[in-house]
């Protein structure tokens, strides 16, 4: 058996090869091959030889480039797909938030300080009042539970102020008074404005 001499190379630099070697190793048809010299990326240095290193070395960041570009591209789609749901997500949840307002189901801050400033007040107001208006009725008293029973129902009276809950206090200026049945109607009179205007239009052709 006749043995194969091999020898170590300790360097490719000086190698060349012909453009048949080039496309084999990159699975690349002859003209593409002519076209990636012509464009640099494979080294031609004299004529039908080309640098296998310099060659390879940029066939491969040429590869690698178009890679990045391509998924570049597409986490850009993503991105902008991402971008138009989350903008979709917060129109649909602004449009919520301002149809919840106009029912009354929703409260701006605003409106929430103003009346509790205003119930708070009154509440400051009444218990403060207390003495004075309790004065003069425990003075003469001596029955401990006539006197408790008096000062249990003034306690009582001011804290009605903070227990009444009127929703239409809270209400803004985006509120508006329409019930249900007032909107149905309204459609359907929309609508049959709308079969009037086609049936006269028949009429008319």
């Amino acid at each position: 058996m006749k043995e194969i001499n091999s020898k170590k190379v300790e360097s490719v630099d000086s190698v060349t090869v012909s453009s048949g070697v080039l496309a084999d190793l990159f699975s690349l048809t002859d003209r593409r091959v002519r076209q990636l010299s012509e464009e640099g990326i494979l080294v031609k240095v004299k004529r039908g030889r080309y640098s296998l290193a310099d060659s390879v070395k940029n066939y491969i960041i040429h590869i690698k480039t178009n890679q990045d570009i391509q998924d570049s591209k597409s986490e850009a789609a993503v991105d902008l797909e991402e971008e138009k749901a989350l903008h979709e997500k917060t129109k649909r949840e602004i449009a919520e938030l301002k149809l919840a307002a106009m029912r009354g189901e929703m409260h701006h801050s605003e409106d929430v300080k103003r009346v509790m400033n205003d119930m708070l007040t009154s509440f400051r107001s009444k218990i403060l009042a207390m003495a004075s208006k309790l004065a003069p009725a425990l003075i003469a008293r001596d029955d401990i539970g006539i006197i408790q029973e008096l000062i249990k129902k003034e306690c009582f009276e001011v804290l009605d102020e903070l227990s009444s809950y009127d929703p239409a206090a809270f209400y803004g200026e985006d509120y508006i008074d329409v019930c249900d049945d007032d909107m149905d109607i309204e459609v359907q009179g929309n609508r049959g404005d709308k079969n009037v205007e086609k049936e006269e239009n028949i009429e008319e052709d």
